[in-house]
């Protein structure tokens, strides 16, 4: 077991290396830099001797290749992405920070409630399957799973929103709210991120739900179940300890994965709500041509996926020891 869990890690920390290295490489391939970009922007009305300055201002270097990737995987380690062009001269690391906060909030939030809600019901499912309310909510959730992210997003935000005015239409909080630990602050946070929320909760809940009701149905049909039923054990029992913690290991890898991309934000959803989460940050980035702050949001979704399946790993290699003998 111990052997597994160091080859997975060594594994993930050369995806880890590379994933660096491509992202040190790759802006650099592109022609010009962040100070020949933004001095550009003057259309001319700029002495060209300010080029130098503002490259000085972005840690830019024309040493040899080799020496700028040392000093950027340095950099790293202390935790330097750089500065950011749009929001100029904030730090990168501290304005991820911020939208790192909002999106785990969200999408962390979101993920967590359809994950263990669409699991649990699917689990449940599969043991009064051929029910009537097994034929109704599996094509239910299925259809509303259908539907885009950013269409169901626009339909609330109209009818909730606008229509309605039961909930605020854009922003994390109210304009006349400071962050704090208040209650303000938190009903308020929690108002502005409802609607958000449930669209993805509802976009993804079915999904969740069919995986595990699908396994949980074919693994309800295997020997070692039968073998259960023979021993005695009861119907809660052989559905509990050996069909559904079974059927959990898909579910479990998918939601290792979903987890990983969660600081990518719901990038469309955030952007229809005007939410400050990573998602929206990108889409800043990507308009501004903020090459330090898209690479430095980049790299947090890259380790944050290479994590979650580490996790993952471990997980499903206590739920099911048979991976290591497998493997």
């Amino acid at each position: 077991m111990i052997r597994f869990i160091v080859q997975r890690a060594l594994f993930y920390l050369l995806a880890g290396w590379v994933a660096i290295t491509a992202n040190f490489f790759i802006p650099r391939l592109m022609p010009g830099d962040p100070a020949t970009v933004m001095f550009a922007r003057f259309k001319g009305k700029l002495d060209p001797e300010a080029l130098q300055a503002m490259k000085d201002a972005f840690g830019l270097s024309d040493a040899p290749l080799y020496v700028q990737y040392s000093e950027y995987v340095g950099a790293l380690l202390q935790g330097d992405l750089g500065t950011s062009l749009v929001y100029f001269p904030v730090p990168v690391s501290s304005i991820m920070m911020e939208g790192l906060l909002w999106t785990t909030f969200l999408a962390g939030t979101s993920l967590i409630v359809s994950f263990f809600g669409g699991t649990m019901l699917g689990a449940w499912l599969a043991w009064r399957r051929e029910s009537r309310i097994d034929t109704v909510l599996p094509p239910l959730l299925s259809l509303l799973g259908a539907f885009p992210y950013f269409w169901m997003a626009m339909l609330f935000l109209s009818v909730f929103g606008f229509s309605l005015g039961w909930f605020p239409t854009r922003h994390a909080y109210g304009s006349g709210i400071e962050p704090s630990w208040t209650l303000a602050f938190a009903f308020s946070a929690i108002q502005h991120a409802f609607l958000p929320a449930l669209t993805m909760v509802i976009a993804s809940i079915g999904g969740w739900m069919l995986s595990m009701r699908n396994v949980t149905v074919s693994t309800l049909g295997t020997e070692f179940v039968y073998y259960a039923h023979i021993r005695g054990l009861s119907e809660k029992q052989v559905w509990w300890r050996y069909a559904v913690r079974n059927a959990l290991i898909p579910n479990v890898t998918g939601f290792g994965m979903a987890l990983g991309f969660v600081l990518s934000g719901a990038l469309l959803t955030e952007m229809v709500f005007g939410y400050p989460g990573q998602g929206y940050l990108l889409i800043q980035a990507v308009n501004g041509q903020d090459f330090p702050l898209m690479q430095g949001i980049f790299l947090s979704i890259t380790f944050a996926v290479l994590l979650a399946n580490f996790v993952v790993d471990i997980v499903s290699l206590w739920l099911d020891p048979r991976m290591v003998s497998s493997d």
